[in-house]
């Protein structure tokens, strides 16, 4: 099978597809043929050593993918042909970045129907990180005040919709460019964090899910009402923070996301209700990966990227 690795760390152009030995699965574990791969901002920080979680090279990235259960039955739970997705062994290596990938068989689920390979790759890592930061740690419920940072986003857009499901009322920052994008996924007030100062315009919110980090976190104390949650996908547990924040009368959370199947099959009962959708700003053939990640690179994304296979 076709690989895509590094030797060093560097820039989009160290990815090299090679090839490589089929993974052997282990009892509950399935064989998966890729059929496309999303892609996440932090594979680009870890391709260009900015974040040590995969340690040095050489090693191949990648979580999230959708494709076609080939090897059985190693598992009771799927069969050869069926159409499965997910986000196996986060954090771990996953080895995702590759046209066969070995996985447990509880970190996947099967495909909606309604969702194409593309869609459905693009999917679990934003979409986990959002569930288990609403759902799960910020317990989102009818009436909810709930901001959400970055909503035009990968996880922002997908927490956008969670949040709606779940009947809260929802804010988001996003860039003006992307207001139509958040409106349109069910933001019920947007803020234009060019022009707008959010601290300066929003107040009793219940659930922050911030996916912007630095000094975003610290002043959407600001904007909580008293009792309020943030949840930051990218800052960690920070000490001082939880104590500011409990010191007035706050909760505050880091959330690191898992391969949860409780919270994947919640995403694909909100997908089979027409609830949910992932929006996929750009797709590369699996020999592009390095314009791929050139443009994540850049930055500003709206949705997803997929390497399609």
């Amino acid at each position: 099978m076709r690989v895509i690795t590094q030797q060093t760390f560097g820039g989009p152009e160290v990815l090299t597809i090679v090839d490589a030995p089929e993974p052997e699965p282990l009892p509950t574990e399935v064989l998966v043929r890729v059929e496309a791969v999303g892609l996440n901002p932090l594979e680009a920080r870890l391709r260009a050593g900015e974040f040590p979680l995969l340690g040095p090279p050489p090693f191949v990235l990648g979580w999230d993918i959708s494709g076609v259960v080939e090897e059985g039955p190693r598992t009771w739970r799927f069969r050869p042909g069926d159409e499965v997705f997910g986000m196996p062994l986060f954090p771990r290596a996953a080895g995702a970045y590759a046209e066969v990938v070995s996985a447990p068989a509880l970190h996947l689920a099967r495909k909606p129907i309604s969702l194409s390979h593309v869609e459905a790759a693009a999917l679990p890592l934003v979409g986990l990180t959002a569930w288990q930061g609403l759902v799960d740690l910020g317990g989102v419920r009818k009436g909810d005040r709930v901001l959400v940072h970055g909503g035009g986003g990968g996880v922002g857009h997908v927490a956008i919709q969670i949040a709606k499901a779940f009947g809260a009322y929802v804010i988001t920052t996003a860039g003006g460019s992307k207001r139509e994008f958040v409106e349109e996924v069910g933001a019920d007030e947007v803020i234009d964090y060019t022009a707008v100062d959010f601290a300066e315009t929003v107040r009793d919110i219940d659930v922050v899910l911030d996916t912007i980090g630095g000094d975003t976190v610290e002043r959407s104390l600001e904007v909580l009402r008293p009792g309020g949650h943030l949840v930051t996908a990218v800052a960690e547990e920070d000490v001082r923070l939880i104590a500011e924040f409990e010191a007035a009368g706050m909760r505050f959370s880091g959330i690191a996301v898992d391969p949860d199947p409780v919270g994947l099959r919640g995403l694909v009962e909100l997908v089979a209700q027409g609830r949910l959708r992932v929006h996929v700003q750009e797709t590369f053939p699996f020999e592009r990966v390095a314009d791929a990640h050139r443009l994540i690179d850049r930055g500003h994304l709206q949705g997803k990227i997929v390497l399609t296979l």
